[in-house]
Protein backbone atom coordinates (compact mmCIF):
# COMPACT_ATOMS: atom_id res chain seq x y z
CA UNK A 1 0.00 0.00 0.00
CA UNK A 2 1.48 3.41 -1.00
CA UNK A 3 2.35 6.23 1.47
CA UNK A 4 -0.02 8.30 -0.59
CA UNK A 5 -3.37 6.38 0.40
CA UNK A 6 -5.64 7.47 2.31
CA UNK A 7 -5.78 6.33 5.64
CA UNK A 8 -8.99 4.83 7.62
CA UNK A 9 -7.25 5.95 11.05
CA UNK A 10 -6.87 9.56 9.92
CA UNK A 11 -9.66 10.51 7.48
CA UNK A 12 -6.75 12.95 5.27
CA UNK A 13 -6.28 12.80 2.35
CA UNK A 14 -3.24 14.06 0.62
CA UNK A 15 -5.45 15.00 -2.64
CA UNK A 16 -5.05 18.66 -3.10
CA UNK A 17 -8.85 19.20 -5.13
CA UNK A 18 -11.56 18.19 -3.16
CA UNK A 19 -13.59 18.78 -5.92
CA UNK A 20 -11.74 15.95 -7.86
CA UNK A 21 -12.02 13.76 -5.13
CA UNK A 22 -14.95 14.37 -4.67
CA UNK A 23 -16.03 13.30 -8.69
CA UNK A 24 -13.14 10.43 -8.65
CA UNK A 25 -14.19 8.98 -5.32
CA UNK A 26 -16.64 10.29 -3.22
CA UNK A 27 -16.29 7.19 -0.79
CA UNK A 28 -13.44 8.59 0.72
CA UNK A 29 -14.64 11.61 1.86
CA UNK A 30 -15.42 12.88 5.05
CA UNK A 31 -18.69 13.92 5.96
CA UNK A 32 -17.81 17.49 6.24
CA UNK A 33 -16.03 17.09 2.68
CA UNK A 34 -19.00 15.30 1.16
CA UNK A 35 -21.84 17.82 2.94
CA UNK A 36 -19.28 21.05 1.03
CA UNK A 37 -18.86 18.82 -2.10
CA UNK A 38 -22.79 18.89 -2.14
CA UNK A 39 -23.36 22.25 -1.50
CA UNK A 40 -20.32 23.52 -4.24
CA UNK A 41 -22.45 21.59 -6.56
CA UNK A 42 -19.62 19.11 -6.79
CA UNK A 43 -21.28 16.23 -5.69
CA UNK A 44 -24.98 15.03 -5.82
CA UNK A 45 -26.40 13.31 -2.94
CA UNK A 46 -27.26 10.37 -5.69
CA UNK A 47 -23.38 9.90 -6.54
CA UNK A 48 -22.25 9.55 -3.06
CA UNK A 49 -25.09 7.21 -2.42
CA UNK A 50 -24.23 5.11 -5.36
CA UNK A 51 -20.29 5.08 -4.62
CA UNK A 52 -21.09 4.03 -1.06
CA UNK A 53 -23.05 1.10 -2.20
CA UNK A 54 -20.76 -0.23 -4.79
CA UNK A 55 -17.73 0.32 -2.29
CA UNK A 56 -19.92 -2.03 0.12
CA UNK A 57 -20.97 -4.45 -3.00
CA UNK A 58 -17.59 -4.67 -3.49
CA UNK A 59 -16.21 -5.27 0.13
CA UNK A 60 -18.62 -6.50 2.17
CA UNK A 61 -18.80 -10.23 1.56
CA UNK A 62 -15.21 -9.82 3.18
CA UNK A 63 -15.84 -7.07 5.70
CA UNK A 64 -19.18 -7.98 6.96
CA UNK A 65 -20.35 -5.33 7.99
CA UNK A 66 -23.85 -5.05 7.55
CA UNK A 67 -26.95 -7.03 8.76
CA UNK A 68 -29.17 -5.25 6.54
CA UNK A 69 -28.70 -2.81 2.65
CA UNK A 70 -31.51 -2.13 0.76
CA UNK A 71 -29.98 0.16 -2.40
CA UNK A 72 -33.16 1.12 -3.29
CA UNK A 73 -34.25 2.31 0.06
CA UNK A 74 -30.77 4.38 -0.25
CA UNK A 75 -31.17 5.95 -3.95
CA UNK A 76 -34.85 7.03 -2.94
CA UNK A 77 -33.22 8.77 -0.17
CA UNK A 78 -30.82 10.51 -1.78
CA UNK A 79 -32.79 11.61 -4.72
CA UNK A 80 -35.26 12.83 -2.39
CA UNK A 81 -32.27 14.92 -0.90
CA UNK A 82 -31.26 16.42 -4.42
CA UNK A 83 -34.63 17.63 -4.68
CA UNK A 84 -34.80 19.59 -1.85
CA UNK A 85 -33.92 23.06 -1.08
CA UNK A 86 -33.89 23.44 1.91
CA UNK A 87 -30.40 21.94 3.11
CA UNK A 88 -29.63 20.71 6.60
CA UNK A 89 -26.17 19.61 8.43
CA UNK A 90 -25.93 16.15 7.14
CA UNK A 91 -27.59 17.19 3.69
CA UNK A 92 -26.96 13.76 1.76
CA UNK A 93 -24.40 12.12 4.14
CA UNK A 94 -25.06 7.98 4.49
CA UNK A 95 -24.87 6.81 8.20
CA UNK A 96 -24.53 3.41 9.17
CA UNK A 97 -27.53 2.43 12.28
CA UNK A 98 -25.89 -0.37 14.43
CA UNK A 99 -28.43 -3.02 14.80
CA UNK A 100 -29.51 -2.87 18.47
CA UNK A 101 -31.08 0.94 17.25
CA UNK A 102 -34.84 1.23 15.66
CA UNK A 103 -35.45 2.14 12.52
CA UNK A 104 -38.98 2.68 10.73
CA UNK A 105 -38.21 1.47 7.34
CA UNK A 106 -35.93 -1.48 8.12
CA UNK A 107 -35.61 -4.65 10.39
CA UNK A 108 -33.64 -4.31 13.53
CA UNK A 109 -32.41 -7.52 14.48
CA UNK A 110 -30.12 -7.70 17.43
CA UNK A 111 -28.21 -9.99 15.58
CA UNK A 112 -30.78 -12.46 17.73
CA UNK A 113 -32.49 -15.62 16.23
CA UNK A 114 -35.34 -14.28 18.13
CA UNK A 115 -36.05 -11.11 16.09
CA UNK A 116 -34.92 -11.93 12.72
CA UNK A 117 -37.09 -10.20 10.87
CA UNK A 118 -38.37 -7.78 13.52
CA UNK A 119 -39.96 -4.78 12.03
CA UNK A 120 -40.95 -2.11 14.62
CA UNK A 121 -41.87 0.53 11.69
CA UNK A 122 -40.30 2.74 14.29
CA UNK A 123 -37.43 5.51 14.41
CA UNK A 124 -35.26 5.88 17.40
CA UNK A 125 -34.72 9.01 18.45
CA UNK A 126 -31.43 9.47 17.32
CA UNK A 127 -32.09 8.24 13.91
CA UNK A 128 -34.88 10.67 13.62
CA UNK A 129 -32.48 13.17 14.52
CA UNK A 130 -30.27 12.36 11.66
CA UNK A 131 -33.19 12.29 9.49
CA UNK A 132 -33.77 15.71 10.45
CA UNK A 133 -30.87 16.87 9.88
CA UNK A 134 -30.27 15.28 5.74
CA UNK A 135 -28.92 12.38 6.70
CA UNK A 136 -29.27 9.12 4.49
CA UNK A 137 -29.63 5.80 6.63
CA UNK A 138 -27.31 3.54 4.52
CA UNK A 139 -28.29 0.33 6.36
CA UNK A 140 -28.24 -2.12 9.60
CA UNK A 141 -24.63 -2.67 11.27
CA UNK A 142 -23.95 -5.79 12.69
CA UNK A 143 -23.58 -6.24 16.71
CA UNK A 144 -22.97 -8.68 18.89
CA UNK A 145 -26.51 -10.22 20.63
CA UNK A 146 -28.48 -7.44 21.90
CA UNK A 147 -25.06 -5.14 21.72
CA UNK A 148 -24.33 -8.18 25.33
CA UNK A 149 -22.63 -11.48 24.32
CA UNK A 150 -23.75 -14.62 22.81
CA UNK A 151 -24.15 -14.59 18.85
CA UNK A 152 -20.85 -12.63 17.63
CA UNK A 153 -20.93 -10.20 14.62
CA UNK A 154 -19.68 -11.36 11.44
CA UNK A 155 -17.79 -8.57 11.01
CA UNK A 156 -14.29 -8.92 10.03
CA UNK A 157 -11.74 -6.04 11.05
CA UNK A 158 -10.63 -4.23 7.82
CA UNK A 159 -7.14 -4.44 8.62
CA UNK A 160 -6.81 -7.99 8.92
CA UNK A 161 -9.60 -9.93 8.49
CA UNK A 162 -8.46 -13.07 10.17
CA UNK A 163 -8.81 -10.82 13.66
CA UNK A 164 -12.17 -9.29 15.27
CA UNK A 165 -13.45 -5.03 14.62
CA UNK A 166 -14.17 -5.44 18.28
CA UNK A 167 -17.77 -5.56 19.73
CA UNK A 168 -20.12 -4.69 20.35
CA UNK A 169 -20.81 -2.06 17.56
CA UNK A 170 -18.56 -4.23 15.24
CA UNK A 171 -20.21 -3.42 11.75
CA UNK A 172 -20.23 0.50 12.72
CA UNK A 173 -16.69 0.63 13.24
CA UNK A 174 -15.48 -1.48 10.49
CA UNK A 175 -18.17 0.08 7.44
CA UNK A 176 -16.60 3.47 8.72
CA UNK A 177 -12.72 2.30 8.74
CA UNK A 178 -13.26 0.60 5.18
CA UNK A 179 -15.13 3.43 3.32
CA UNK A 180 -18.65 2.19 3.43
CA UNK A 181 -20.05 5.10 5.00
CA UNK A 182 -18.93 8.39 6.42
CA UNK A 183 -20.25 8.02 9.39
CA UNK A 184 -22.21 5.18 11.98
CA UNK A 185 -23.76 5.03 15.40
CA UNK A 186 -22.60 2.82 18.35
CA UNK A 187 -23.92 2.01 21.73
CA UNK A 188 -21.77 1.54 24.82
CA UNK A 189 -22.24 0.13 28.04
CA UNK A 190 -18.63 -1.36 28.57
CA UNK A 191 -16.27 -0.12 25.34
CA UNK A 192 -18.47 -0.85 22.40
CA UNK A 193 -17.82 1.99 21.03
CA UNK A 194 -13.95 3.01 22.05
CA UNK A 195 -12.53 -0.34 21.91
CA UNK A 196 -13.66 -0.99 17.95
CA UNK A 197 -12.57 2.39 17.05
CA UNK A 198 -9.70 1.47 18.84
CA UNK A 199 -8.64 -2.02 16.73
CA UNK A 200 -10.41 -0.32 13.80
CA UNK A 201 -7.75 2.60 13.53
CA UNK A 202 -11.00 5.40 13.15
CA UNK A 203 -12.29 8.22 15.29
CA UNK A 204 -15.44 8.03 18.13
CA UNK A 205 -17.15 9.42 20.11
CA UNK A 206 -19.20 8.19 23.36
CA UNK A 207 -20.42 11.47 24.47
CA UNK A 208 -21.20 12.44 28.36
CA UNK A 209 -24.20 10.09 29.86
CA UNK A 210 -27.58 10.97 28.79
CA UNK A 211 -26.50 13.86 26.80
CA UNK A 212 -28.15 12.52 23.28
CA UNK A 213 -31.59 10.90 23.69
CA UNK A 214 -31.51 6.72 24.98
CA UNK A 215 -34.84 6.51 23.58
CA UNK A 216 -35.42 3.43 21.14
CA UNK A 217 -32.16 1.50 21.50
CA UNK A 218 -31.92 -2.19 23.00
CA UNK A 219 -30.93 -1.45 26.68
CA UNK A 220 -28.50 -3.27 28.63
CA UNK A 221 -28.28 -1.42 31.80
CA UNK A 222 -29.68 2.27 31.40
CA UNK A 223 -27.63 4.07 34.31
CA UNK A 224 -24.27 3.55 31.79
CA UNK A 225 -25.79 3.27 27.91
CA UNK A 226 -24.56 5.60 25.55
CA UNK A 227 -25.58 6.14 22.19
CA UNK A 228 -22.34 7.64 20.11
CA UNK A 229 -20.42 8.02 16.76
CA UNK A 230 -17.78 6.68 14.26
CA UNK A 231 -16.29 9.10 11.77
CA UNK A 232 -13.05 9.50 10.00
CA UNK A 233 -12.31 13.17 11.08
CA UNK A 234 -12.25 15.26 14.28
CA UNK A 235 -14.87 17.87 11.88
CA UNK A 236 -16.95 14.88 11.71
CA UNK A 237 -17.26 14.60 15.89
CA UNK A 238 -18.07 18.01 15.60
CA UNK A 239 -20.91 18.28 12.97
CA UNK A 240 -22.43 15.24 15.08
CA UNK A 241 -21.71 17.17 18.28
CA UNK A 242 -23.73 19.94 16.54
CA UNK A 243 -26.69 17.83 15.04
CA UNK A 244 -27.41 15.99 18.60
CA UNK A 245 -27.14 19.82 20.39
CA UNK A 246 -24.05 18.76 22.83
CA UNK A 247 -23.30 22.11 24.57
CA UNK A 248 -20.30 22.58 27.61
CA UNK A 249 -21.32 25.55 29.55
CA UNK A 250 -18.02 27.31 29.09
CA UNK A 251 -17.54 27.23 25.30
CA UNK A 252 -13.69 26.20 24.11
CA UNK A 253 -11.70 28.22 21.58
CA UNK A 254 -8.26 26.48 21.68
CA UNK A 255 -5.60 27.24 18.53
CA UNK A 256 -2.72 25.69 19.93
CA UNK A 257 -1.41 22.66 22.36
CA UNK A 258 1.42 24.94 23.87
CA UNK A 259 0.92 25.70 27.39
CA UNK A 260 -2.33 23.59 27.85
CA UNK A 261 -2.57 21.56 30.68
CA UNK A 262 -3.11 17.93 30.01
CA UNK A 263 -3.38 15.02 32.51
CA UNK A 264 -1.84 11.24 31.47
CA UNK A 265 -3.96 8.31 33.90
CA UNK A 266 -2.95 4.81 33.24
CA UNK A 267 -6.07 4.00 35.50
CA UNK A 268 -5.79 0.77 38.08
CA UNK A 269 -5.64 -1.47 35.17
CA UNK A 270 -2.48 -0.09 33.70
CA UNK A 271 -0.94 -3.68 34.62
CA UNK A 272 -3.48 -5.25 31.43
CA UNK A 273 -1.41 -2.43 29.16
CA UNK A 274 -0.06 -4.91 26.47
CA UNK A 275 3.06 -3.35 25.16
CA UNK A 276 1.64 -1.70 21.63
CA UNK A 277 -0.32 0.21 23.85
CA UNK A 278 2.40 1.74 26.58
CA UNK A 279 4.09 2.30 23.61
CA UNK A 280 1.57 4.63 22.01
CA UNK A 281 0.96 6.20 25.69
CA UNK A 282 4.83 7.00 25.64
CA UNK A 283 4.71 8.21 22.06
CA UNK A 284 1.67 11.30 22.48
CA UNK A 285 3.02 12.12 25.79
CA UNK A 286 6.35 12.50 23.78
CA UNK A 287 4.44 14.58 20.85
CA UNK A 288 2.70 16.50 22.98
CA UNK A 289 5.36 18.13 25.15
CA UNK A 290 7.02 18.72 21.71
CA UNK A 291 3.91 21.06 21.19
CA UNK A 292 4.70 22.35 24.58
CA UNK A 293 2.13 20.78 26.53
CA UNK A 294 2.51 20.38 30.16
CA UNK A 295 1.62 16.97 31.03
CA UNK A 296 0.83 15.56 34.72
CA UNK A 297 0.28 11.93 35.77
CA UNK A 298 -3.53 11.58 37.52
CA UNK A 299 -3.18 8.56 39.40
CA UNK A 300 -6.59 7.18 40.60
CA UNK A 301 -6.25 5.14 43.67
CA UNK A 302 -8.78 4.33 46.53
CA UNK A 303 -11.87 4.31 45.52
CA UNK A 304 -11.50 4.46 42.20
CA UNK A 305 -9.48 0.82 42.01
CA UNK A 306 -12.87 -0.55 43.22
CA UNK A 307 -15.17 0.55 39.82
CA UNK A 308 -14.14 -2.21 37.13
CA UNK A 309 -15.84 -4.38 39.39
CA UNK A 310 -18.30 -1.84 40.66
CA UNK A 311 -19.52 -1.73 36.68
CA UNK A 312 -19.90 -5.67 36.75
CA UNK A 313 -22.56 -5.79 40.02
CA UNK A 314 -24.26 -2.59 38.21
CA UNK A 315 -24.64 -3.89 34.92
CA UNK A 316 -25.62 -7.42 35.57
CA UNK A 317 -27.89 -6.12 38.28
CA UNK A 318 -29.81 -3.86 35.52
CA UNK A 319 -29.55 -6.52 32.83
CA UNK A 320 -32.33 -8.48 35.18
CA UNK A 321 -34.72 -5.95 34.82
CA UNK A 322 -34.09 -5.01 31.21
CA UNK A 323 -34.19 -8.38 29.69
CA UNK A 324 -36.59 -9.31 31.90
CA UNK A 325 -39.52 -9.79 28.86
CA UNK A 326 -36.88 -11.88 26.80
CA UNK A 327 -36.46 -14.30 29.69
CA UNK A 328 -39.97 -14.55 29.88
CA UNK A 329 -40.77 -15.16 26.63
CA UNK A 330 -37.54 -16.96 25.07
CA UNK A 331 -36.30 -18.71 28.42
CA UNK A 332 -33.73 -21.44 27.41
CA UNK A 333 -33.63 -20.02 23.91
CA UNK A 334 -31.74 -17.49 25.06
CA UNK A 335 -27.70 -17.99 25.00
CA UNK A 336 -26.33 -19.35 28.11
CA UNK A 337 -24.42 -16.39 29.46
CA UNK A 338 -27.35 -14.17 29.54
CA UNK A 339 -29.72 -16.90 31.27
CA UNK A 340 -26.60 -16.96 34.25
CA UNK A 341 -27.10 -13.32 34.67
CA UNK A 342 -30.71 -13.35 34.45
CA UNK A 343 -31.26 -15.72 36.73
CA UNK A 344 -28.19 -13.98 39.43
CA UNK A 345 -25.92 -17.27 39.43
CA UNK A 346 -23.77 -14.54 40.67
CA UNK A 347 -26.04 -14.17 43.95
CA UNK A 348 -25.52 -10.43 43.38
CA UNK A 349 -27.99 -8.69 46.09
CA UNK A 350 -29.72 -5.09 46.33
CA UNK A 351 -27.32 -3.94 48.88
CA UNK A 352 -24.46 -4.63 46.41
CA UNK A 353 -26.27 -2.68 43.87
CA UNK A 354 -26.67 0.23 46.13
CA UNK A 355 -23.11 0.09 47.12
CA UNK A 356 -21.94 -0.45 43.55
CA UNK A 357 -24.37 3.06 43.00
CA UNK A 358 -23.17 4.63 45.88
CA UNK A 359 -19.61 4.12 44.95
CA UNK A 360 -20.41 5.49 41.61
CA UNK A 361 -21.55 8.57 42.34
CA UNK A 362 -18.82 9.13 44.81
CA UNK A 363 -16.23 9.01 42.40
CA UNK A 364 -18.32 10.96 39.39
CA UNK A 365 -17.47 13.92 41.44
CA UNK A 366 -14.25 13.05 42.90
CA UNK A 367 -13.24 12.87 38.89
CA UNK A 368 -14.73 15.79 37.90
CA UNK A 369 -13.02 17.73 40.41
CA UNK A 370 -9.65 16.34 39.58
CA UNK A 371 -10.11 16.24 36.19
CA UNK A 372 -11.22 19.85 36.06
CA UNK A 373 -7.35 21.24 36.73
CA UNK A 374 -6.47 19.95 32.84
CA UNK A 375 -8.11 20.67 29.74
CA UNK A 376 -8.40 16.73 28.91
CA UNK A 377 -7.19 12.95 30.34
CA UNK A 378 -5.10 10.87 27.82
CA UNK A 379 -5.58 6.79 29.34
CA UNK A 380 -5.53 4.23 26.80
CA UNK A 381 -8.41 3.00 24.60
CA UNK A 382 -7.66 -1.07 24.69
CA UNK A 383 -4.98 -3.24 26.48
CA UNK A 384 -3.26 -3.68 22.58
CA UNK A 385 -4.61 -4.27 18.72
CA UNK A 386 -7.45 -6.58 18.05
CA UNK A 387 -7.44 -9.95 19.18
CA UNK A 388 -7.16 -12.81 16.06
CA UNK A 389 -10.43 -14.42 15.57
CA UNK A 390 -14.11 -13.09 15.31
CA UNK A 391 -15.31 -14.60 18.92
CA UNK A 392 -13.01 -12.95 21.09
CA UNK A 393 -14.26 -9.49 20.45
CA UNK A 394 -11.70 -7.82 23.49
CA UNK A 395 -12.09 -7.16 26.63
CA UNK A 396 -13.29 -3.79 27.89
CA UNK A 397 -10.80 -3.32 30.46
CA UNK A 398 -9.70 0.36 30.23
CA UNK A 399 -13.30 1.48 29.07
CA UNK A 400 -15.41 -0.02 32.11
CA UNK A 401 -14.16 2.92 34.48
CA UNK A 402 -15.19 6.11 31.97
CA UNK A 403 -18.71 4.67 31.26
CA UNK A 404 -19.53 4.18 34.86
CA UNK A 405 -18.42 7.46 35.39
CA UNK A 406 -20.32 8.95 32.60
CA UNK A 407 -17.19 10.98 31.44
CA UNK A 408 -17.64 11.95 27.82
CA UNK A 409 -14.52 9.76 25.74
CA UNK A 410 -12.54 10.44 22.58
CA UNK A 411 -11.00 7.73 20.41
CA UNK A 412 -7.68 9.03 19.25
CA UNK A 413 -6.74 6.83 15.84
CA UNK A 414 -3.09 7.08 14.43
CA UNK A 415 -0.67 4.53 16.42
CA UNK A 416 -0.36 1.29 14.97
CA UNK A 417 1.24 -2.22 17.39
CA UNK A 418 2.31 -5.24 15.56
CA UNK A 419 1.44 -6.36 12.27
CA UNK A 420 0.56 -2.34 11.35
CA UNK A 421 -2.55 -2.91 13.49
CA UNK A 422 -3.90 0.18 14.98
CA UNK A 423 -3.78 1.48 18.41
CA UNK A 424 -6.01 4.26 19.81
CA UNK A 425 -5.86 6.62 22.90
CA UNK A 426 -8.85 8.07 24.77
CA UNK A 427 -9.25 11.91 25.85
CA UNK A 428 -11.64 12.36 28.63
CA UNK A 429 -12.37 14.65 31.12
CA UNK A 430 -15.03 15.87 33.27
CA UNK A 431 -19.03 15.10 32.63
CA UNK A 432 -20.30 17.46 30.21
CA UNK A 433 -16.41 18.93 28.81
CA UNK A 434 -17.71 16.80 25.45
CA UNK A 435 -16.88 20.08 23.20
CA UNK A 436 -13.77 20.91 24.86
CA UNK A 437 -12.45 17.45 24.45
CA UNK A 438 -13.06 17.96 20.56
CA UNK A 439 -10.98 21.14 20.41
CA UNK A 440 -8.40 19.47 22.24
CA UNK A 441 -8.96 16.19 19.74
CA UNK A 442 -8.76 18.59 16.68
CA UNK A 443 -5.29 19.88 17.79
CA UNK A 444 -3.84 16.71 18.76
CA UNK A 445 -5.24 15.17 15.62
CA UNK A 446 -2.08 17.08 13.51
CA UNK A 447 0.54 15.38 15.84
CA UNK A 448 -1.02 11.91 15.49
CA UNK A 449 0.78 9.53 13.41
CA UNK A 450 -0.35 8.76 9.71
CA UNK A 451 -0.21 4.95 8.70
CA UNK A 452 -1.42 2.88 5.39
CA UNK A 453 -4.79 2.15 4.61
CA UNK A 454 -6.77 -1.06 5.41
CA UNK A 455 -6.64 -4.02 3.66
CA UNK A 456 -8.38 -3.75 0.00
CA UNK A 457 -8.63 0.46 0.44
CA UNK A 458 -7.08 1.47 -2.50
Amino acid sequence: MSASATSPATGAAPIASRSHEAAARPERLTACEAVQAIKDGHLTAGALAKACLERIEQRDPEIGAWTHIDPGLVIDQARECDAQAERGPLHGVPVGIKDVILTQDMPTSYNSPHFEGFFPKLDAASVSILRAAGAIIAGKSDTVEFAVNGRRAKTRNPHDTSRTPGGSSSGSAAAVADYHVPLALGTQTGGSIIRPASYCGVYAMKPTWNAVPHEGFKVCAASMDTLGWYARSVDDLELLCDVFQLHDDERTSLDTLDGVSIAVCRTPVWDQALPETRDALARCIELLRSAGARISDLDLAEPFDQLTAAHKTIMQSEMRSAFLAEQLRFGDGLYPELRQILRNDAGLTRAAQLEAYDLAAQCRMRFDELASRFVAVLTPSAAGIAPRGLDDTGAATFNRIWTLLHTPCINLPGFVGPNHLPVGLTLTGPRFSDRRLVAVARLMADLMPRHGAAQGAS
